[in-house]
């Protein structure tokens, strides 16, 4: 089994664990949860979960955000790819960009099939980091 571990702002982290037999199955039916300003998805038959606490993501996810299903799954990926990869970039300059904001890297594998809920999530957490905290990681960043 692998275990991945990943931090996102204050707290965000993905905790995967997969066989290799597993890596091409899609995420079916993930519980969704949100407490105060904490977003937690879980799948138990795939051993994964997200979970993300800043202040006011929740509220911003319910409020702001596209609703499921207007982006592709592709879309969401190809975009996520691209957050995390900058994401983490950043993480190894500290002396460049605020250590505050970027503190752990992200272990996003593209060749995981995560399922439309956690990239969905992972998704419109880097629009919301990137709209609160001012921050570009790459390309257009949606005012939403």
């Amino acid at each position: 089994m692998k275990n991945f571990v990943c931090l996102l702002g204050i707290l965000f982290t993905i905790i995967a664990c997969s066989t290799s037999s597993k890596n091409s199955t899609e995420i079916n039916n993930p519980k969704s949860t949100a407490v105060n300003d904490t977003v937690r998805i879980a799948n138990d038959s795939l051993e994964y979960e997200v979970i993300i606490i800043d202040n006011g993501f929740s509220f911003w996810l319910s409020s702001q955000a596209l609703p499921r299903n207007y982006y592709s799954l592709t879309y969401l990926e190809n975009k996520n790819q691209v957050y995390v990869t900058e994401w983490n970039n950043r993480v190894l300059q500290p002396q460049r960009y605020n250590p505050n904001l970027y503190e752990m890297t992200i272990d996003y594998q593209s060749h995981i099939r995560y399922g439309y809920e956690v990239n969905y999530l992972i998704y419109n957490y880097m629009i919301y980091f990137q709209n609160t905290y001012k921050q570009k990681l790459a390309g257009y960043v949606p005012q939403r």
